[in-house]
């Protein structure tokens, strides 16, 4: 899930029916066979895949536990990314490992804060996990980067949709301690506020470290963050292959393949039909937890899941006739 959201956010200055490849950089060699599938098919698969990624997570809690699956996923994605950038399936932006290496010292303040968004962002939104269906915390954690697009915009018919997004999660409060666990919801909105601070952290890591370089070394040191919970958590210690093979499939599903499958998307995709595809991701959530999980979805979730969807379209558009 670390990627949706991270490139082409309404508050983000793109323009809405430009297409991306100019910010994202050129499509590698590697990647060059997906270009015949359409790009909008591309992202939906993203995020299809990133919220298969959150389900598959919840199947090893009872074994690893939720920070366990984060500490050994994010160790994962950490790995392939870096992997990918190495044998040039992920640009670097020109750099090479080396070059990487050298230039990450001089920015430790920047890409430290966006490991820590990485380190809370994952942790905290399998924790909500636990105890919360995949389409409540879905909903809750994408008003993070949505609030961010109506904070740094002045435009009152912004504020009009964030508050449709308001009265859906309103619709949840009668069921927050009975059906809904008030802990979870804390984990869900510490995840949204850390998703909020990833979307600028990752432009701003883009400036100075392009490709997906940064990106890699923020997953290392979000790995490095979250190790010392190990502590705390020990069942990683007594994780068998299974285990360990699950959590390289959450990897792979939540990190990696969003990743490659967003950016070969995005080299054809204009930054407005991309704000309008995401708004998707809760309404997505909700039927893999649904068909996946067989977790409920109750007239209240689905009026939520509605109003946030709504909310995230109607900013988006409303911020292309402003520009």
């Amino acid at each position: 899930m670390i990627m949706q959201l991270a490139i082409a956010q309404p508050s983000s200055g793109l323009t809405p029916d430009r297409p991306l490849a100019s910010i994202a950089g050129p499509g590698d060699a590697a990647a060059s066979g997906l270009g015949r599938v359409p790009p909008t098919a591309l992202l939906l698969l993203a995020i299809i895949f990133v919220q298969l990624g959150a389900a598959l997570a919840t199947v090893l809690f009872s074994s690893i536990g939720a920070t366990g699956t984060a500490i050994a996923s994010t160790f994962f994605s950490a790995l392939v990314v870096t992997l990918l950038i190495g044998v040039g399936v992920l640009p670097a932006g020109g750099l090479t490992l080396s070059g990487v290496a050298c230039a990450a010292p001089r920015h430790w303040r920047l890409l430290l804060l966006f490991g820590l968004a990485c380190a809370l962002l994952t942790l905290s939104y399998y924790l909500a996990l636990e105890t919360l269906p995949l389409g409540i915390v879905a909903t809750v954690t994408f008003l993070g980067p949505l609030g961010l697009a109506v904070a740094t915009s002045r435009r009152l018919v912004h504020f009009i949709w964030i508050g449709i997004a308001a009265i859906g999660i309103a619709l949840l409060a009668p069921e927050v301690g009975s059906h809904l666990d008030l802990l979870g919801l804390g984990y869900a909105v510490v995840a949204a506020l850390a998703w909020a601070g990833f979307v600028p952290l990752s432009k701003r890591i883009g400036e100075v470290l392009p490709g997906q370089a940064g990106l890699a070394c923020a997953l290392w040191l979000a790995t490095a963050m979250l190790l010392p919970l190990l502590l705390v958590e020990r069942n990683l210690f007594t994780a068998d292959l299974a285990d360990l093979a699950g959590a390289f499939a959450v990897a792979l599903l939540g990190v990696v393949l969003p990743t490659v499958l967003e950016f070969q998307a995005l080299q054809k995709m204009s930054a407005r039909t991309y704000g309008i595809l995401v708004t998707l991701e809760p309404a997505i959530g909700a039927v893999v937890g649904v068909l996946c999980l067989d977790q409920p979805a109750g007239p209240r979730m689905v009026v939520a899941v509605v109003c946030v969807m709504l909310a995230a379209l109607g900013v988006t558009l409303s911020d292309r006739q402003e520009r």
